[in-house]
């Protein structure tokens, strides 16, 4: 995590720059911090994941969201199998999208494996890595079926995007929303951040202990998860309190209704309060597993310190420079659609300091 943070630096500093030149007549403005979040977690993750070649990687990014947009309503639907199969418009647009990214990650590996070849030494970005580890592995066992194979490597970035495309996004969005409703919330967290780092660029140490912005984005995700459910299947037999589950069983697994649950949380459940994970997550549970917005156990959101780690530097930068409440034409209409989005945007009044 700590080689992927200048990429999340620079892709904040880009976000902070164009909010700077829209500030910079009056002193403050209205802006949508919504659109900016998501093109700040694409650019995040295609420069953590392609470095250089992050513009390609953005195209990747669109095309595997517009991937994800098309399938939704595929998934909702009832489960017939092999229906994925069937030559639907749908089912033919999903695999026209996939045969393009399948194309353009070729063609970055491809030449990334070429210049590796050619004594160039390997970036710190994602593929960087995977490629570095994999001509290391297959050096050391002198067998060239060792390691991984292009096909996994290009499944590894997918799976790197899938899981990091939403959250990062979803928690700032909300974070700057809730901030922006809680003043009091706010000043601390920006008084944290100029303690730590002055108006210097965050660093990993720094951002790691952060301990009351961490508790405001532990609030957040309380309240607004990037995934509102999860769905697993029980592979044996197996009784929950007085339910007995068989093996073949699709649980479903209420992520909104758990974290928002009354008898869980106390009678201010539904309320923005950072002070219950002031002695972490398992004070704040009692023990429970009750708050689980990546997941849990060893499926857990592979992107979770990704989207955390970014959420910090992005939050600590604005901070930094900026302070902000909602604006009048705020309307406040939570939507899932694959994740827990603002319906009409997050709209924020800017303002410089």
């Amino acid at each position: 995590m700590q080689l992927m943070l200048p990429a999340f630096s620079t892709s904040s500093n880009d976000m902070i720059k164009k909010w700077e030149t829209m500030t910079s007549n009056a002193g403050s403005c209205e802006v949508d911090v919504w659109s900016y979040l998501q093109q700040l977690s694409a650019d995040g993750i295609s420069r953590a994941a392609f470095g250089s070649s992050y513009e390609e990687g953005r195209r990747i990014f669109e095309l595997i969201s517009e991937q994800i947009f098309v399938a939704i309503p595929v998934i909702n639907a009832v489960y017939i199998p092999g229906w994925r199969f069937v030559p639907t418009k749908a089912n033919r647009k999903i695999m026209q999208i996939d045969r393009e990214i399948q194309t353009l990650l070729k063609g970055i590996i491809q030449k990334r494996k070429k210049a590796i070849n050619n004594g160039e030494k390997a970036k710190d970005d994602l593929l960087g890595i995977l490629l570095q580890s994999n001509t290391h592995e297959n050096h050391d066992e002198h067998d060239k079926n060792h390691g991984l194979t292009l096909e996994e490597v290009i499944r590894e970035c997918k799976i790197f995007y899938m899981a990091g495309r939403g959250p990062t996004a979803v928690l700032l969005t909300w974070t700057l929303i809730l901030l922006g409703k809680h003043q009091d919330w706010q000043a601390r967290a920006r008084e944290e951040v100029l303690a730590m780092f002055g108006k210097s660029n965050p660093n990993f140490q720094g951002l790691n202990h952060l301990k009351i912005m961490n508790m405001i984005l532990q609030e957040v995700l309380r309240l607004y998860p990037a995934v509102t459910q999860l769905t697993r299947m029980v592979h044996k037999d197996i009784k929950v309190g007085d339910i007995f589950l068989p093996a073949g069983v699709m649980v479903n697994l209420p992520i909104l209704l758990v974290q928002q649950d009354e008898k869980l949380w106390g009678a201010n459940a539904k309320e923005f309060n950072p002070e219950r994970f002031n002695k972490g997550i398992s004070k704040a549970t009692e023990g429970n597993m009750s708050f689980f917005s990546f997941g849990w156990g060893p499926r857990i959101c592979i992107g979770s310190n990704f989207a955390m780690l970014e959420a910090k530097m992005a939050l600590a930068l604005i901070l930094q420079r900026f302070s902000f409440e909602l604006s009048p034409s705020y309307t406040h209409a939570p939507s899932g659609l694959g994740t827990l989005q603002p319906q009409f945007g997050a709209y924020i009044i800017l303002h410089r300091l």
